[in-house]
């Protein structure tokens, strides 16, 4: 699975690497760089999370490509409650209209509070747009993915393969230039099993503080059905981007 990580990084930065060298001036970048953290300590009790996460996205008329990253530490009375690392890579092809196109996607995670130790998830699909304007968004899409995942099931190690079908809701709104709610939430049933089951729900609302920083709260939720396992996350902080 390791050896799949590498080979897929590789693969994102020679897909992106040419493409910049070919692309005119109507080329856009979009660098983001979060940081939510909580320290909490009382008498002989303590905890703390670390949740940061860096966005790269270059797009151009008929093509974009995103690259996310996410990593999740926590502790509880010094055990070990979250180490959680996500890495995704996507592009959107688009048609002359822009509301329907076609994706593609790879993603790899590790989640220790999932009980996963490893995840591949690779494929593609198609998204509509209902609306696609600087001020608003609202996208449904639909695909397939192959999944290969290395999990703990009943705390037993369990390798295993399947299909997946990908429905995922995002949407952005921007309220006076001042205030941002956005979501990404998928649901992604096997289609050989219907109780193995991923929920992955993700919303947050900005506040532009400038014209780079804005504070930033969000609120995930994760579960995979097959480890009966699941995570509930409120996060704020702080988020610099950059467009250039």
């Amino acid at each position: 699975m390791r050896k799949h990580l590498v080979t897929f990084i590789v693969v994102c930065l020679l897909a992106v690497g040419p493409a910049r060298s070919q692309w005119n001036d109507s080329t856009h970048y979009h660098l983001q760089l979060s940081s939510t953290n909580s320290i909490n300590r009382a008498n002989a009790q303590s905890a703390y999370l670390f949740n940061n996460g860096l966005r790269f996205s270059v797009r151009k008329e008929r093509i974009r490509l995103n690259w996310n990253n996410n990593w999740l530490y926590g502790q509880q009375d010094g055990a070990k409650t979250n180490n959680d690392f996500s890495s995704t890579f996507d592009a959107n092809f688009y048609r002359p209209k822009r509301k329907l196109f076609y994706w593609g996607l790879a993603n790899y995670n590790t989640s220790f509070s999932l009980k996963i130790k490893n995840q591949l998830l690779a494929g593609a699909g198609l998204a509509y747009s209902f609306v696609d304007t600087e001020m608003a968004y609202l996208n449904l899409s639909d695909g397939f993915l192959f999944d290969a995942s290395s999990i703990l099931e009943e705390d037993i190690p369990v390798h295993y393969q399947t299909v997946r079908n990908s429905f995922r809701l995002a949407y952005k709104f921007v309220m006076g230039s001042f205030v941002v709610l956005q979501g990404s939430n998928f649901f992604q049933p096997s289609l050989v099993r219907g109780s193995d089951y991923n929920l992955r729900l993700t919303n947050d609302v900005s506040f532009q503080l400038n014209r780079w920083l804005s504070l930033k709260a969000a609120l995930t939720y994760n579960r995979i059905n097959r480890t009966d396992s699941e995570n509930l996350l409120f996060t704020y902080g702080l988020a610099f981007e950059r467009y250039f």
